[in-house]
């Protein structure tokens, strides 16, 4: 099991449906109703928010990267 997987199973199932949608929605190229903000300090590390839920993803010319599925703490985006 992978850390996108492991991150997954710890979250409820109402925020799984959430990340499943939005990772859906990314990979459409439909993300324009999503909160998505780019990291300081990074050109292609983005991150999108839904209530304590934050998707870190890289954006490259293959599609979208998934670095992390976390909820939201003083050190969610230390690592970033």
């Amino acid at each position: 099991m992978d850390k996108i997987e492991k991150a997954l199973a710890r979250l409820s199932s109402k925020e799984q449906a959430w990340v499943k949608e939005i990772l859906a929605e990314l990979n459409s190229n439909n993300a324009a109703h999503l909160h998505i903000q780019k990291l300081k300090g990074h050109t292609d590390i983005y991150r999108v928010r839904k209530g304590d839920v934050r998707v870190i993803f890289r954006k490259t010319s293959m599609g979208v990267f998934i670095l992390a599925i976390e909820r939201r703490s003083e050190k969610t985006y230390r690592d970033y």
